[in-house]
């Protein structure tokens, strides 16, 4: 067998962080190639997905190498409670793009604008993931798949389609876009090739995706609120789509 170490070390630099456990649990689930994963108690993971993920212990069992403690934390910069990593290969972009670009569609693709939080963008795959939506794109700087990213989304980028674009980019379909002059979004019925586009946490929608929309729609809220969480909002907004839509999940 390889030496564990030297893998990780000559894979870190281009390969997708899985740090701790549901992470690498859902990551297997949803196909990941994973070639090495590493942990502090080889015997207290095993028992964990014996316990949450029966299905991929067997996985697991043949994936975990145990390495000391001082070893994991020299590859790993902020462990997880769990003691648990592991290295993925990420998609290609080639891959991402197919899926995004498949018609029909039978689940709506999140677009967020620019966003600048990690975590809330982690949190949208996840919700994303959990709602069956085709995928999620981002614009602007952020890296969709930045360890951080890919932490508060519970390694869950593997089972939806994660990818950045700029918005001449956005693949085909009618575009509803979340803004407060926008129509009271339970009057409104989201189709399942719907592109979702939320603006940015900071400045909200820009002018040229505005422009490009094909309807503009809002969330309840009380007046004198200001707005709500980016994930929240994206979450109401599929919560929405299931509900009223031809969503069969």
């Amino acid at each position: 067998m390889n030496d564990p170490v030297r893998v990780w070390r000559q894979l870190s630099d281009d390969s997708v962080l899985l740090d701790g456990f549901h992470a690498l649990k859902h990551a297997v689930r949803f196909g990941a190639r994973v070639p090495v994963a590493v942990t502090t108690g080889r015997a207290a993971v095993l028992e964990l997905a014996e316990e949450l993920a029966p299905d991929v212990r067997g996985t697991l069992d043949e994936l975990l190498n145990e390495v000391p403690d001082t070893v994991f934390a020299s590859l790993v910069t902020r462990p997880h409670p769990t003691s648990v990593a592991a290295l993925a290969v990420r998609p290609s972009r080639a891959a991402n793009l197919e899926a995004l670009a498949r018609a029909p569609r039978t689940a709506p693709v999140v677009v967020l604008e620019d966003p600048r939080n990690l975590g809330n963008a982690g949190a949208v795959i996840r919700l994303a993931a959990g709602f069956g939506a085709t995928g999620v794109v981002t614009t602007g700087t952020l890296d969709p798949w930045h360890p951080t990213v890919v932490r508060g989304g519970a390694g869950l980028h593997f089972a939806t389609a994660v990818e950045r674009l700029t918005v001449d980019e956005l693949p085909e379909g009618p575009l509803f876009a979340l803004d407060p002059e926008g129509e009271d979004i339970r009057g409104t019925k989201l189709p399942d090739d719907a592109l979702l586009a939320f603006g940015s946490e900071r400045s909200g929608l820009s002018a040229e995706l505005r422009s490009r929309a094909d309807h503009l729609v809002s969330l309840p809220m009380r007046p004198q609120v200001s707005s709500y969480n980016l994930a929240t909002s994206v979450a109401m907004t599929l919560f929405h789509w299931s509900a009223t839509g031809d969503a069969t999940a």
